[in-house]
């Protein structure tokens, strides 16, 4: 690893100024990504700017009925939140499934948005990658994919987002908060991340030196009956082959209201806007689950080895769709 100065910063103001200083310094979460990544090498900041001591952690409530989610709480105590696990459930699941506990104590809602992709030309400096060196190309494309995206991606990056937890914010329009030197923003998380495009390098639409500080949940009664399923290769901590995170509201037999993102198919969490649009205000019944996840994955492009992606994801909106309209628990 190389040598870097760390700051410790108590306020958000001399925290986003000691940033603003350097070119190449960073903000320090819980490190549980940033780290591992300065290893290897991928990622070489010379300064590092510990934001865990501002006062962005905890979980409140809004006016209207929704939560805000600090950016310095850890994935535990976001996921151990009684008003998180009673009104988002499925935020709960994925952050358990995200993780090993260790990892959960440590990393943070804010730096959880903001890691990077676990794919393995990423990670190797010596493989090519457009992500880590825009312009010297996407070693998966033509290498080893089996777990890469089947939905837009490019000619430039196969790679999907690692991220569990971003998979239900997405599917409940959580809106990213943030701050730099000029003043405060939002941005939609269906705005976050940027279309891969032809630098996948640039990941997502935060403003340069800025500061995630909170993450906002609107009010969404459907989201109370909420699940997210992950599929992955060992049962232990690994990371998502496919993962859904869907809600559904039925009412006499008709779906007043349906979320459904999937994980791990995309470069960024991928909100099923399609399926969403075939199932709303219609019955409830497994084959219509099935043609809405058909519709939605028809634009589904799959490489030479992760075809079965495709149909692990169909099944996978149709199953927890049926046992959600049939109300199993677990």
């Amino acid at each position: 690893m190389r040598e870097f100065a760390y700051h410790r910063a108590t306020e958000v103001r001399d925290a986003l100024t000691l940033v603003a200083e350097e070119s190449g310094a960073r903000f320090l979460g819980g490190g549980t990504n940033l780290v591992d990544l300065m290893k290897n090498e991928v990622e070489t900041p010379t300064r590092l700017v510990d934001v865990r001591q501002l006062p962005l952690d905890g979980v409140r409530e809004t006016d209207d009925g929704g939560l805000v989610i600090g950016a310095t709480t850890t994935n535990s105590d976001a996921a151990a939140h009684p008003e998180v696990r009673r009104r988002y459930p499925a935020l709960t699941q994925a952050i358990l499934a995200g993780a090993s506990g260790q990892l959960r104590n440590m990393a943070t809602a804010g730096g959880n948005l903001l890691q990077r992709t676990r794919c393995s030309y990423f990670a190797d400096v010596t493989e090519p990658c457009n992500k880590r060196v825009p312009g010297i190309g996407c070693g998966a494309i033509d290498g080893v994919h089996h777990n890469h995206a089947i939905l837009a991606w490019s000619e430039h990056c196969v790679a999907t987002h690692a991220s569990d937890m971003a998979v239900p914010l997405a599917a409940f329009d959580a809106v990213v908060q943030y701050v730099t030197l000029d003043g405060t923003g939002e941005i939609p998380l269906s705005e976050f991340y940027l279309p891969v495009g032809d630098r996948p390098d640039r990941e997502t639409a935060l403003p340069r030196g800025a500061l995630i500080t909170g993450i906002a949940l609107p009010p969404a009664a459907v989201a109370r009956h909420s699940r997210y399923r992950k599929v992955r290769e060992r049962a232990s901590y690994a990371f998502a082959t496919v993962s859904i995170a869907a809600a559904l509201e039925v009412r006499d037999g008709l779906i007043q209201d349906v979320r459904i993102a999937l994980g791990a198919v995309a470069p960024r969490p991928w909100r099923a806007r399609t399926a969403e649009a075939a199932l709303v205000h219609g019955p409830a019944t497994a084959e219509r689950f099935r043609a809405a996840a058909e519709a939605e994955l028809a634009a589904a492009q799959p490489l030479q080895h992760n075809g079965y992606k495709v149909a692990l994801a169909r099944n996978l909106i149709e199953a927890v769709l049926t046992e959600l309209a049939e109300g199993r628990q677990y």
